[in-house]
């Protein structure tokens, strides 16, 4: 089985390159000049995709095909305040040159909207500022020249007090969404409400596919081990909306999100760097009917994590994992 290794955002390796520069309502206002202050969050913008492009070389120099963008690329994209503003006009060629370069080097991307973009929510306010949180990750990624093989990864909500309610909701607004929303999506399992097997069961309903969080998992479960979701898991992506105006000839790799506790006292806080040697127990029991499989490491400590764990599977040649590249391995069940 191939396995690649990605990180989320943020280098710690590469110095002054923050993609996620940001304003926030209140400075924007103190500017007094709109326009001025609007083409301030322009530049601010600009400045994110120039350091995102920058991060992308970096991945490429360390075989890194995986990554997944900052969602903070434009500061106040989706304030109620600026509603009139377009953006993208004077992004459209940053924009571009990040996408060209995605698409020159074969590289997995992706976003994971924030958490107050929930689908469940029985608030329509919230509803309206999801929707339009889900419509602004999907200009992005067309302003790009991305298709659909660039998701963006959501959780289901909150349960507010009646879970079968909720999945019902998030199904019933998810089946309202734009075909343009929903063959970008991709449902993950949380750590306090929906676990693998529920999620599992609203993505085959909706025909989604899902992600699976190992350390979610870990944490939120019924009992079961995730490896025995696993072949279930697999199915969602081959489902119609997983392959929707797919630039790839064959199934998209099924993708895996993993971390390691804090510590015993914190399990669902994330540690800086990942333990090895549970998600290499997860890896080697799917190894036989799985061929390949992405995982997006959501450590603290970023890329500098994922290098860690590529030393830490140096040492387990003799057991049957032989190192491919600089972020990627072969394992033998």
């Amino acid at each position: 089985m191939i396995v690649r290794f990605g990180y989320v955002a943020m280098s710690m390796v590469v110095k002054n390159a923050s993609p996620s520069r940001t304003m926030t309502m209140t400075s924007f206002n103190k500017l007094g000049d709109r326009e001025a202050a609007i083409r301030k969050l322009e530049r601010i913008a600009q400045e994110n995709l120039h350091n995102t492009l920058r991060l992308l070389k970096h991945n490429l120099a360390h075989d890194i095909q995986v990554y997944r963008f900052s969602s903070k690329l434009i500061p106040l994209a989706t304030h109620g305040d600026l509603i009139e503003w377009n953006p993208f006009l004077a992004l459209q060629e940053s924009f571009a040159e990040v996408g060209e370069y995605v698409r020159g080097h074969g590289m997995r991307v992706s976003f994971h909207p924030d958490h107050f973009t929930v689908l469940s929510t029985p608030r329509s306010e919230v509803l309206v500022n999801s929707i339009r949180d889900l419509e602004h990750h999907v200009k992005m990624l067309k302003a790009m020249g991305l298709k659909a093989t660039a998701k963006n990864n959501i959780h289901i909500g909150g349960a507010y007090g009646d879970k079968p309610s909720a999945a019902a909701r998030f199904e019933e607004r998810f089946l309202g969404l734009s075909p343009d929303i929903q063959k970008r999506i991709t449902l993950e399992n949380d750590d306090k409400t929906f676990n693998a097997s529920e999620t599992l069961e609203v993505a085959r309903k909706v025909g989604l596919p899902m992600v699976m969080d190992i350390h979610h998992q870990w944490v939120n479960n019924e009992g079961e081990k995730p490896w025995e979701l696993w072949p279930d898991i697999v199915k969602t992506w081959e489902g119609d909306l997983a392959q929707a105006d797919t630039e790839l000839d064959n199934p998209l790799v099924p993708k895996l999100h993993v971390s390691s506790p804090r510590s015993v006292t914190d399990l669902r806080s994330h540690a800086v760097n990942v333990e090895s040697g549970p998600l290499l127990d997860f890896l080697r029991r799917i190894a036989s009917y799985t061929p390949a499989v992405d995982v997006m490491i959501e450590a603290k400590g970023k890329d500098s994590a994922l290098f860690e764990l590529m030393k830490d599977m140096g040492q387990y040649a003799a057991e049957g994992v032989r190192i491919l590249d600089g972020a990627s391995v072969a394992i033998s069940p």
